[in-house]
C-alpha cells in the first residue's frame, strides 16, 4: 500500500496561518508544524479548558506568533492574516460540540458560519495566501442512519445546530471557491481551497466536556463509574494524528498542484474501527487495567445521530492517505499520554515522541 508521508522539507519555513491553534486539534497541529520548521501564526480565543494541551506544551513560546482574538472580529482577523504573510491558511477555530450547540445555538452559528465567512473574506484581502483548508466535520452530512459510509458528494444537512452550522460552512467554502478564489483576478493568482471532514477525533490532551474519551479518562483517574449516554451509538473513531496527517498531505497537494485538489475530502478510519460507544469504554478500561464498569446517564438527552460512517475512497485513491494506527493502538497512545501527564512528564516531549512514532509507522 502506497501511503502518504508528510514531507518535513516542504513545511520548513512555510508561513502558516492557523485558526483555533489553542484547541485540542490545533495544539497538536501547531506542535507538528513547529517541529517541521514551519512559521506558525495562530489566531484563536484563550484555551477553553483548564488544564489544556496548548499551555501544557508551552506552545506560545514555540510558535512564531499567537494572537488571542475572535474570528468574528473581521478587522482584527484580516489584519493578522495580512501581517503574517501566510501562504497557507488552515481554519480550525469553531464551536465544536453538539450538546453545547443546543445550549447556545446563536453562538454556534455565529462562530461556525460567520467565522468561516470572515476567514475567507480575510483570504481575499491577503494576497500572499495560495492554499486554504477549512476543517469541518463528518457530521455535516444529512444523516440517514444507513450502514455505509458517506461520500463527499452526498447531501449536506444536520439535525442539531452544530452539524447544521458545519454544513453551512461547507456551502460557504464552495461558494467562495467558485465566486472569488478559484480563478485568477486582477490582483492575485487563484487560491486552492478545500474542506476536510474528519471522523471522531481522540487523543491525549483533550479535556472537553461531553466528549467520550475525556469523560472516561476523568472517571478512571478519579476512580468513579463512567457515565455514558448512548452505548450503542456508532462513530468513526480515530487518533488525532490521523486527520492532521490528512490535512498536511492535502495542503501539500493544494500548494504544489493547485486547484485540481480544491474540493471536499473525508478523513476517517477503516471500517473495522467504526465501533459503538460501549466497545470504546470496555476496550479503554481493559487496556488501562481498570474495571470496565459504566452506567447509563438517566437524564433526558438531546438528539444525536446513532450511526455515522465515512467513505474515504477519494483520499485513499488521490492522496494515498490511509489510517496508520488502528483503534486499539489509538487507545494505547491515549493511555500512554495520560500516564505521562499524571507522572508530571514534559508533555511537549511526549507529544513530539508520539508524532515521531506516527510518522515512522
Amino acid at each position: 500500500m502506497n501511503r502518504s508521508v508528510v514531507n518535513p522539507l516542504f513545511w520548513k519555513d512555510k508561513k502558516v496561518f492557523l485558526t483555533g491553534h489553542t484547541g485540542f486539534k490545533g495544539s497538536w497541529l501547531s506542535l507538528w508544524l513547529h517541529a517541521m520548521g514551519a512559521q506558525v501564526t495562530g489566531y484563536a480565543l484563550q484555551p477553553a479548558t483548564t488544564p489544556n494541551l496548548y499551555e501544557l506544551c508551552n506552545l506560545n513560546t514555540f510558535i512564531h506568533k499567537s494572537i488571542i482574538a475572535d474570528i468574528r472580529d473581521i478587522h482584527t482577523l484580516t489584519q493578522a492574516m495580512q501581517q503574517s504573510k501566510a501562504e497557507i491558511v488552515i481554519h480550525m477555530a469553531a464551536q465544536p460540540l453538539v450538546r453545547e450547540s443546543y445550549n447556545n445555538p446563536v453562538d454556534t452559528y455565529s462562530i461556525n458560519v460567520m467565522g468561516t465567512v470572515n476567514v475567507l473574506e480575510s483570504v481575499r484581502q491577503s494576497p500572499d495566501v495560495t492554499t486554504v483548508i477549512n476543517v469541518t466535520t463528518d457530521k455535516c452530512y444529512e444523516n440517514k442512519e444507513w450502514a455505509w459510509g458517506y461520500r463527499e458528494n452526498e447531501p449536506l444537512g444536520g439535525y442539531d445546530p452544530y452539524s447544521s452550522s458545519k454544513a453551512c460552512s461547507e456551502l460557504i467554502t464552495s461558494a467562495y471557491r467558485d465566486s472569488f478564489l478559484h480563478h485568477a483576478s486582477t490582483n492575485r493568482a487563484p487560491v486552492a481551497i478545500a474542506s476536510a471532514r474528519a471522523g471522531n477525533v481522540i487523543g491525549g490532551g483533550d479535556w472537553a466536556i461531553d466528549r467520550l474519551i475525556p469523560d472516561c479518562v476523568r472517571s478512571i483517574l478519579a476512580n468513579e463509574t463512567i457515565k455514558i449516554r448512548s452505548p450503542h451509538s456508532i462513530r468513526p473513531w480515530q487518533h488525532v494524528l490521523e486527520p492532521l496527517n490528512g490535512y498536511l498531505t492535502l495542503a501539500e497537494k493544494l500548494y504544489t498542484e493547485g486547484t485540481a485538489y480544491a474540493s471536499a475530502w473525508n478523513f476517517g478510519p477503516h471500517d473495522t474501527d467504526v465501533k459503538p460507544v460501549k466497545w470504546i469504554v470496555n476496550e479503554l478500561c481493559n487496556q488501562w487495567g481498570q474495571e470496565s464498569g459504566y452506567e447509563l446517564e438517566v437524564t433526558p438527552q438531546p438528539h444525536e445521530a446513532q450511526y455515522l460512517k465515512l467513505d474515504c475512497s477519494k483520499a485513499n485513491s488521490l492522496l494515498h492517505w490511509y489510517p496508520k494506527w488502528n483503534l486499539q493502538k489509538a487507545l494505547q497512545k491515549i493511555i500512554e499520554w495520560n500516564l505521562a501527564y499524571t507522572a508530571n512528564k514534559n508533555m511537549y516531549d511526549v507529544c513530539l515522541k508520539q508524532i515521531e512514532e506516527f510518522q515512522n509507522h
